[in-house]
């Protein structure tokens, strides 16, 4: 499914919504208007068909529903607002609020091309940290990392930075971020260099474990799986990046840079008979992480 950003009509979108949900689910149009409110099983459904109309009053829960958060939920919001706009001017409004939301929320999506981003973490973690660091000198930006690297490295970080249009520098030296959020593409549509920065950041997952409890945040599940499953899963886990993103997004100061890791992959091999077990939950500590 596209970002949302890129939809204009309300309609359109939750159609998409649904079709996602059911080609990995066994989602309905009854439990997405049950969930949504409605006590009608097909009024979704009839909207999506343009037999009815979803107020804006209804909009917001609507939104919640999908799981939209964020810019994302009140970009949705405006779609709605648009489409009941009577007059020029307010048709207008929406549209221009819509258009300024789309330019300030939209994802760049990094593949092939930016090859040098991916080879280093660094990279990653001057491009969140610089815009926030106003007037910093590069030794300064040097301190704040972690692990800790040397103003060199970052001076060489910034330049490939600027000259790859991840960030631009203003007239009084101050830099910004050219796209509110970065995504990295399908692991088997970008070079080798991408696994290496999740490596990296791997690595540093488990060096985080020496950090005090309130700093971090870790739990796993030993799961059997069928691959039906396991693709439900992989869908969750690709919404539940969307939503993040767009919870990260929503405020334009940041306090601290922080990486989000979330693996699944196999612990046995794949067998042909078998009866599923039940989940188990590793143990925790007294503050809920591993």
């Amino acid at each position: 499914m596209k970002e949302i950003v890129e939809y204009t009509d309300y309609r359109k979108f939750i159609q998409d919504y649904y079709d996602e949900r059911k080609r990995c689910s066994a989602f309905s149009w009854h439990a997405f208007a049950q969930k949504a409110g409605f006590s009608s099983d097909v009024y979704l459904k009839y909207v999506c068909e343009g037999k009815k109309n979803l107020s804006v009053g209804s909009a917001g829960s609507v939104a919640s529903a999908m799981g939209l958060v964020g810019f994302e939920y009140d970009y949705f919001i405006l779609m709605v607002s648009y489409a009941h706009a009577k007059s020029d001017v307010a048709k207008r409004a929406a549209f221009e609020e819509r258009c300024a939301m789309a330019n300030a929320h939209k994802i760049r999506i990094l593949g092939n091309e930016e090859f040098a981003y991916f080879k280093s973490w660094k990279n990653s973690v001057i491009r969140e940290l610089a815009p926030h660091m106003p007037g910093a000198k590069p030794l300064e930006m040097a301190k704040a990392c972690k692990p800790k690297i040397s103003a060199a490295e970052v001076s060489e970080t910034l330049d490939f930075l600027v000259k790859a249009k991840l960030l631009k520098k203003d007239k009084n030296g101050n830099y910004h971020q050219t796209d509110k959020a970065i995504k990295m593409a399908p692991v088997e549509a970008v070079p080798l260099a991408a696994r290496d920065l999740q490596r990296q950041m791997g690595e540093f997952a488990i060096q985080s474990l020496g950090l005090p409890i309130s700093e971090r945040v870790m739990s796993g599940y030993t799961l059997g799986l069928t691959r039906r499953a396991f693709e439900r899963i992989k869908k969750e886990t690709e919404d539940y990046y969307r939503r993040v993103v767009a919870i990260a997004t929503a405020d334009d100061e940041t306090e601290q840079v922080y990486r989000l890791n979330v693996q699944l992959f196999p612990m046995s091999e794949r067998l042909e008979l078998g009866k599923k077990r039940v989940s188990d939950k590793e143990g925790k500590d007294e503050k809920g992480c591993v």
